[in-house]
């Protein structure tokens, strides 16, 4: 069995037994206090036909009632999520229901003491008190199945649609990859005879590159490290095209701990140079521009236009805009945006995205 092959089934067995929220994280504890107290509130409706102070004093007591239970269980399920998470999904469901129950028992016992230690009642055993904690248990069982049934589901959708993000991020780059493989190989060949020296130290900065295009594409890198990439993918052009390619970089305020979706800007460079600086004779000028405004990143690419405009829009270029354009979308939502516009001359490429610490 491959190594690949064995890290998918591996995968594939931590997403069955990861069936167990976050009851650590805030979402999920807001979640829990909320059905808390509407449950609370449901109880007190039932049991009182107008509102007045004795209905007013129920939901108090209720409410504190259903938030020790529900702070409770959220504490207990942290601490004991590591374990349930080496059992599978039915014995760890089945866990998780009993320690509901128990964190109910529990909280109906102190409950119940702090009334008594309040002088609201007289007794500390009290005649109503085993059936007290019956009916706890009941309605903790009837609204628990169906709470953390709808807890795991969440999570499972979170999951899944996690999943399908980080996919369709990997596809979107691989879909770079072949592009970049094969005009970057063509700029070695020219090299080849004519200096070979050159072409090596070419393929020294490509075994950089790949290793940069052969990660993760769900993770983002610093934007130093992406200007490092784009220096290096233009450092190969400079050997091809010579004085016809000149380069001018702009940063102003770009924070350090600034991240970026990995190969970013290469593309972009890429097709300025290819479409825009190489077809004219005299080359032309790459400018990259790089600042932030508050929380939002700003990014301009321009080169000059083709001495002979192109018939048609060139469907490469079309293609890596496009791409780059899903994965910001897919990585930053409606927060990111990218325009590609004509102005004195030049064409230019603007990205907008939030800034994201490393």
């Amino acid at each position: 069995m491959s190594s690949r092959a064995a890290s998918q089934i591996s995968r594939m067995v931590a997403d069955q037994r990861n069936f167990l929220p976050d009851f650590g994280s805030f979402g999920v504890a807001i979640r829990l206090v909320l059905l808390a107290e509407l449950i609370a509130i449901i109880i007190t409706v039932g049991r009182n036909s107008v509102v007045d102070a004795h209905a007013l004093q129920d939901l108090r007591l209720l409410s504190a009632f259903a938030l020790l239970v529900s702070l409770i269980t959220i504490i207990v399920l942290k601490v004991a999520a590591p374990l349930i998470r080496r059992m599978s999904a039915l014995l760890g469901a089945l866990v998780v229901f009993v320690l509901l129950l128990a964190t109910t028992a529990l909280a109906t016992e102190v409950m119940i003491f702090v009334l008594f230690d309040l002088g609201m009642i007289t007794a500390r055993w009290p005649a109503w008190h085993d059936s007290m904690i019956i009916r706890a248990l009941i309605i903790a069982a009837a609204i628990g199945i169906p709470g953390l049934r709808y807890l795991f589901l969440y999570h499972r959708a979170e999951a899944d649609a996690k999943a399908q993000q980080d996919a369709k991020l990997q596809a979107l780059q691989s879909r770079i990859r072949p592009h970049f493989l094969f005009n970057s190989l063509n700029s070695v060949a020219s090299l080849t005879r004519s200096d070979p020296q050159k072409a090596e130290s070419v393929l020294q900065d490509l075994a950089d590159l790949f290793r940069v295009l052969l990660a993760d594409a769900r993770k983002l890198v610093p934007i130093s490290a992406e200007r490092e990439i784009s220096r290096q993918y233009l450092e190969i052009e400079k050997m091809r095209l010579g004085d016809r390619l000149r380069v001018s970089w702009h940063v102003s305020n770009v924070p350090r701990y600034a991240m970026i979706p990995a190969l970013t800007l290469q593309p972009l460079l890429e097709n300025a140079i290819y479409h825009g600086i190489e077809p004219r004779f005299a080359g032309g000028t790459l400018r990259i521009e790089l600042w932030s405004e508050g929380d939002t990143l700003n990014v301009l690419i321009s080169n000059p236009l083709p001495d002979v405009a192109a018939s048609a829009p060139s469907q490469g270029n079309k293609i890596a805009q496009d791409n780059i354009r899903e994965r910001l979308v897919t990585q930053f939502g409606d927060r990111a945006t990218m325009q590609a516009f004509e102005q004195g001359g030049q064409y230019h490429v603007k990205l907008i995205m939030p800034v994201v610490r490393g």
